[in-house]
C-alpha cells in the first residue's frame, strides 16, 4: 500500500488532463536530477556503444539508418528501467488507463550545425515505412497515435535544438500516412522559413501533406527548453518539431523518446521487419514491454526481460 501511495503521487491531477487534452502535451517535469542524469549519461554512454546484443545488430543495418537508435531499452538495463519510472509511467496511464505497453524507445541527437526537423505528427507511424505500424482497435478509432515521453539527457535549448510544439493540433491530421514518403539520405533543407532550417531524415515529409498549399502555423510554436533530467509528453498526433543546432556550442543535443500504446493496440501487425530510412531489419529480437497493468491480449510479441537478462520492472 505504501508503495502504491508513492507511486500515485505521479498521476495527473484533473486540472493537469484537462490541459493535456486541450494542448495535446504535458510538461516539462522532472524524472531525474539534472546532476543525477549527467552521472547517468556518462556511465551510460560507454555502456551503449557496446551493440553486440542490441536488438538490430549493425551487421544489419545498411546505410546511413536511424533504425540504429531503436530500441536499446531491449538491451540497456538502465533504459529498461527508464521506460518503467512511475514518473513517467504513471502519467502516461492516467490518460491511456491502466494497462500500458512501451512499444518502441529511439535516441535523437543532435549536433553542432545539425538542421532542425520538419513539423510532422504520426497516427500509425506508417509515414516512413509504408506499413502500419501500430493499429487501434476498432471500438478506440477516435483515438490513434501514440504518447511519447521525450527525456532529455542532455540540456535542450533553443540553441542547440529544442522540441517545438504547436498547442492544440493533435486532433487534426494534416497528413495522409497511406502516401509513401521517398527517401534520399543526401536529402537535407526540407523546408525554410524565418530562417529555420528543417528536414527529417532524408525524407520530405511534405509529401504527405493533405493539402500541398497548407502551411504549419509557426507563429504559435512553443519552444521545449528542457534540463537533463526533465521529461515532456506529449500525443505523436500533435505538430511537433525540432529547432536547428546552431553550432554555437559543440556539445551534442541528446533526447531519449519512449513510446506507449495500451495493450489492446497492435504492434507492427503483419511484419516480421522493419523498412524505413534505408535500411531493413528483423523484428526476431523485438518485443512490447508491459510496464503496467495486464495484458489480456496475445496479438503482440512480448518481452518480460532485456537480451541480457535484466527484467523489466512493470508496475
Amino acid at each position: 500500500m505504501e508503495e502504491q501511495q508513492t507511486h500515485a503521487r505521479y498521476h495527473l491531477a484533473p486540472d493537469e488532463i484537462e490541459q493535456f487534452r486541450a494542448n495535446g502535451y504535458f510538461g516539462p517535469f522532472k524524472v531525474y536530477e539534472p546532476d543525477e542524469m549527467r552521472a547517468a549519461w556518462r556511465r551510460e554512454r560507454l555502456a551503449l556503444m557496446d551493440r553486440s546484443v542490441a536488438a538490430y545488430r549493425d551487421e544489419e543495418l545498411s546505410g546511413n539508418t536511424n533504425i540504429s537508435n531503436y530500441d536499446r531499452h531491449l538491451d540497456s538495463a538502465f533504459l529498461a528501467d527508464h521506460i518503467c519510472r512511475p514518473q513517467i509511467v504513471d502519467r502516461v496511464t492516467s490518460v491511456l488507463g491502466p494497462d500500458l505497453l512501451c512499444w518502441r524507445t529511439e535516441f535523437f541527437p543532435k549536433y553542432g550545425g545539425d538542421e532542425g526537423t520538419d513539423w510532422h505528427q504520426a497516427d500509425t507511424f506508417a509515414n516512413a515505412s509504408g506499413s502500419p505500424q501500430i493499429l487501434w482497435p476498432d471500438e478506440l478509432k477516435e483515438f490513434g497515435g501514440t504518447l511519447t515521453v521525450w527525456t532529455a539527457f542532455t540540456e535542450a535549448t533553443e540553441q542547440n535544438g529544442c522540441l517545438q510544439f504547436i498547442p492544440g493540433t493533435h486532433t487534426e491530421m494534416n497528413y495522409d500516412e497511406t502516401k509513401r514518403m521517398h527517401y534520399s539520405p543526401d536529402q537535407i533543407n526540407n523546408s525554410e522559413k524565418n530562417g529555420v532550417r528543417r528536414g527529417f531524415f532524408g525524407y520530405d515529409y511534405r509529401e504527405l501533406q493533405i493539402d500541398p498549399d497548407w502551411r504549419p502555423d509557426e507563429g504559435q510554436a512553443r519552444s521545449m527548453v528542457m534540463a537533463p533530467g526533465e521529461a515532456i509528453m506529449f500525443w505523436s498526433t500533435l505538430m511537433h518539431a525540432s529547432l536547428p543546432h546552431t553550432g554555437e556550442t559543440e556539445a551534442m543535443r541528446l533526447g531519449f523518446a519512449a513510446r506507449y500504446v495500451p495493450t489492446s493496440v497492435q504492434v507492427y501487425p503483419g511484419s516480421d521487419s522493419i523498412e524505413e530510412y534505408g535500411g531493413k531489419i528483423s523484428l526476431e529480437n523485438y518485443g512490447a514491454v508491459l510496464v503496467a497493468g495486464e495484458n489480456e491480449y496475445d496479438h503482440n510479441q512480448m518481452a518480460t526481460a532485456t537480451l541480457r537478462g535484466h527484467v523489466f520492472p512493470a508496475l
